[in-house]
């Protein structure tokens, strides 16, 4: 179930413009942090064995004209 419920200030109107969507959107943001990036580490070549492709998956991807045929 949706909780609709307001909090402070925000517009009753649920229809709003793109105005108030980007007001929205603007109060919200500082709420929002964003993670912290992570590098991958490379693997080595070695470790890299090939892909395991189970036999439905592969019936399928046989069958679309862009790949295998």
């Amino acid at each position: 179930m949706t909780n609709l419920k307001v909090h402070g200030s925000a517009s009753q109107d649920l229809d709003g413009d793109l105005a108030s969507l980007r007001g929205d959107g603007a109060r919200m943001a500082r709420h929002w942090a964003a993670p912290v990036p992570v590098e991958p580490l490379p693997v080595s070549p070695s470790l890299i064995h090939g892909v395991t492709v189970p036999p439905t998956s592969a019936r399928l991807l046989d069958a679309m004209s862009d790949y295998g045929d």
